[in-house]
């Protein structure tokens, strides 16, 4: 049975830096697209970052780019997000996905889920 489960989030100041993991079980990671998005209150769920939604490097949201970094440890089965220079805009609750690829970063297209983790980014 596929299952994904965040961790790593937390209350963190402005600028500061956070990791998120995604320990993924049920399935070869390898041959799976893996990405995070977020939900803040009051705003749809939206795409942060996404590895091998298809070839080559891996996708980012505009408002992340340059700060955030998707890795993959499919040894482990494990996904990470490292977010750096965090802004209280980054606040909500982040989510892992799987899929099969390729895809784009939609959170429609994406069929299993893990249960979030919060982050707060305080200013």
């Amino acid at each position: 049975q596929l299952q994904l489960v965040e961790s790593g989030g937390g209350l963190v100041q402005s600028g500061g830096s956070l990791r998120l993991s995604c320990a993924v079980s049920g399935l070869n990671l390898d041959d799976y697209a893996i990405a995070w998005f977020r939900e803040a209150p009051g705003k749809e769920r939206e795409g942060v970052a996404c590895s091998g939604c298809s070839e080559g490097s891996p996708r980012y949201a505009d408002s992340v780019k340059g700060r955030f970094t998707i890795s993959r440890d499919n040894a482990n089965y494990t996904v990470y997000l490292q977010m750096n220079y965090l802004k209280p805009e980054d606040a909500a609750v982040y989510y892992c996905a799987a899929t099969d690829p390729p895809v784009v970063m939609l959170p429609e297209v994406f069929d299993s889920w893990g249960q979030g983790t919060q982050v707060t980014v305080s200013s």
